[in-house]
């Protein structure tokens, strides 16, 4: 599965400064990882974020959101989030401080 480069990039350049990334190929896209936790990601032309289980609803309430259901099977915790809600620049940093913020509680991996 191809994956959106461009919409990569913008993340890429955004999380340039955070300490600990890591880029990895997965889920036929690309995962961006903080201290070895996944905190987003791009399959096809969506964002794949990971976040707080318990603030999964409440991110599926904003438009443009979906359960994350890779392998077919809903995942808390993990969203796609497409379209409008990261087409400007102010609203991805919104949603990769979500994911960044969620990684960066977790234990470092290594």
């Amino acid at each position: 599965m191809a994956f959106d480069i461009q919409l990569a990039d913008r993340i890429r350049k955004t999380l340039a400064k955070q300490k600990g990334l890591a880029e990895k190929k997965m889920f036929g896209g690309i995962g961006f990882l903080l201290n070895g936790n996944m905190c987003c990601g791009v399959i096809g032309a969506e964002m794949v974020l990971r976040l707080d289980p318990e603030q999964t609803e409440k991110a599926l309430s904003h438009k443009y959101t979906r359960i994350f259901d890779f392998s077919g099977r809903p995942m808390k915790g993990w969203i796609y989030v497409g379209g409008k809600a990261i087409e400007k620049g102010n609203d991805l940093k919104h949603w990769l401080r979500i994911g960044t913020k969620y990684a960066s509680s977790l234990p470092p991996k290594k």
